[in-house]
């Protein structure tokens, strides 16, 4: 099975330096999990997109999109579920 390779978007990297130290750990722990597998248990597709998914940790929602050609997870907003899909 290929491993995937995990970019961020700055938005994403800016949104993760604002978390506090325990849910920065969580989120950043899911996202090293999408190496492995990008579309996990309990990942949603959203909606209007081909290839972007949504998975919860916690109250904390990452947006990323998945290119399966080249091998990339594209992690795209990490935020708190009330200001994710704004």
């Amino acid at each position: 099975m290929a491993h995937y390779a995990v970019s961020f978007r700055r938005s994403a990297e800016k949104d993760l330096r604002k978390l506090d130290a325990a849910p920065r750990r969580r989120v950043l722990r899911s996202i090293d999990a999408l190496v492995l597998n990008p579309r996990p248990v309990g990942c949603r597709k959203l909606y209007g997109s081909e290839n972007a998914y949504r998975i919860r940790i916690g109250d904390y929602r990452v947006i990323y999109t998945v290119d399966d050609d080249i091998l990339v997870v594209a992690i795209e907003r990490v935020r708190h579920r009330r200001e994710v899909y704004r």
